[in-house]
């Protein structure tokens, strides 16, 4: 089957909810929370804990890791490195969310370091924060993305992928993803001016979309699982912004869409497309 014929999402949706996934998440204070209801809407069983003190049991334990760098300091930063080390040592997929790479020489130099280790499934990133991978800087606003071109994210992300050797997924109007052989993108299949308004106005929105990725993650492999994320994601946003134009109300609607998202939803709302290769 077609990786782009979304008909698999749905039996990936269901499996997740059969298996509920234990999702380690070291993640930031910010979103432990959000992050944390996400994952249990979807289906799958959160933990978040950075403690170096439960890694040995945590890791082997879950099913795959979320790594966050939103609030991160040095502390934190050796937690997540032991982490990946664990998770390459018992075959766990991890996903990196490198928050505000290219903002700040420090955030870029963690999610290199944590880069270098090989130990990365997936990595999510906005423009900016892929491109500051990269070694571009100033694309970047706090942990926000200061731009966005449709072009250069396309390529950003195949370059990104195969620098890394592991999946890429950049988000943005459009999304796009690579293995570092083919590029897709994963788009809504309407315009969403409902969508385009709320969706700056809500803190975490990312950080949910990597936790769904981890969730995938233990059911799919590294570019289906974040296929499935990044598609799962768009279709419930798209269906919480239809029904609230409120920053408030929609997060509570986001909610109530990743508990009734299915298949059939997903494949109503998104497209997936191959729009380039190496």
């Amino acid at each position: 089957m077609s990786i782009t014929n979304l008909n698999w999402v749905g039996d990936a949706i269901d499996r997740l909810r059969s298996k509920k996934p234990l999702v380690h998440n070291i993640t930031n204070f910010v979103v432990m929370n959000t992050t944390a209801n996400a994952l249990l809407a979807l289906g799958a069983s959160p933990i978040m804990s950075h403690g170096i003190e439960d890694l040995d049991d945590l890791v082997p334990a879950a099913d795959a890791i979320v790594i966050n760098i939103g609030t991160i300091d040095e502390e934190f930063a050796y937690s997540m490195l032991k982490a990946i080390q664990l998770a390459k040592m018992y075959k766990k997929p991890v996903v990196l969310d490198p928050v505000g790479a290219g903002a700040t020489r420090f955030r870029t130099r963690i999610a290199l370091s944590l880069l270098e280790n090989s130990g990365i499934s997936v990595v999510k990133g906005n423009f900016g924060e892929i491109l500051g991978l990269l070694g571009e800087y100033g694309k970047t606003r706090g942990v926000d993305a200061a731009s966005y071109d449709r072009s250069i994210a396309s390529e950003a992300v195949l370059q990104t992928s195969k620098k890394f050797s592991c999946v890429v997924g950049l988000t943005g109007y459009t999304d796009f993803v690579s293995d570092g052989v083919n590029v897709y993108e994963v788009r809504l299949r309407v315009e969403s001016q409902n969508l385009e308004k709320v969706i700056h106005r809500v803190t975490g929105l990312g950080c949910i979309v990597s936790a769904l990725i981890g969730a995938f993650l233990a059911i799919e492999n590294p570019l289906k699982a974040t296929i499935a994320g990044l598609a799962t994601f768009k279709a419930v946003s798209y269906k919480a912004s239809e029904e609230t134009p409120y920053p408030g109300s929609f997060h509570v609607k986001l909610y109530d869409w990743l508990y009734r998202i299915d298949g059939d939803i997903v494949r109503d709302v998104v497209e997936v497309r191959e729009v380039g290769s190496n």
